[in-house]
């Protein structure tokens, strides 16, 4: 159990540095502190969790890959490794979502 919760801070810890990169350091605290509610023992919270990592794989990871693809293409730049890096780093996003449920059952069976 103790390998999905580093694996999900680690995924929402990546999403707040994509919100610092841009400067953002009220949306970066807020991923930065989401894994917090895994400490609650309420189904809800882990729910929310798992909502808001597949809203951030295909709104953060997917729109800004496509943009920076988009970028890469228009200056014809290379843009392949760009792409996988971003899928990637989706894939792994979705992955920590899939993971989540995994520390509720394991919660539930110890509890």
């Amino acid at each position: 159990m103790w390998w999905r919760v580093i694996l999900t801070v680690l995924a929402f810890w990546l999403i707040g540095a994509h919100f610092l990169r841009y400067g953002d350091t009220l949306l970066c605290a807020a991923a930065a502190a989401l894994p917090l509610l895994m400490l609650f023992k309420h189904s809800m919270a882990l729910r929310f969790l798992q909502l808001a990592l597949v809203i951030s794989a295909i709104g953060v990871w997917g729109i800004s890959g496509f943009d920076y693809v988009q970028m890469r293409l228009a200056v014809d730049a290379p843009w392949m490794r760009l792409a996988a890096i971003m899928t990637g780093v989706a894939l792994y996003t979705l992955a920590a979502a899939y993971w989540v449920e995994g520390i509720g059952r394991r919660r539930k069976l110890f509890a």
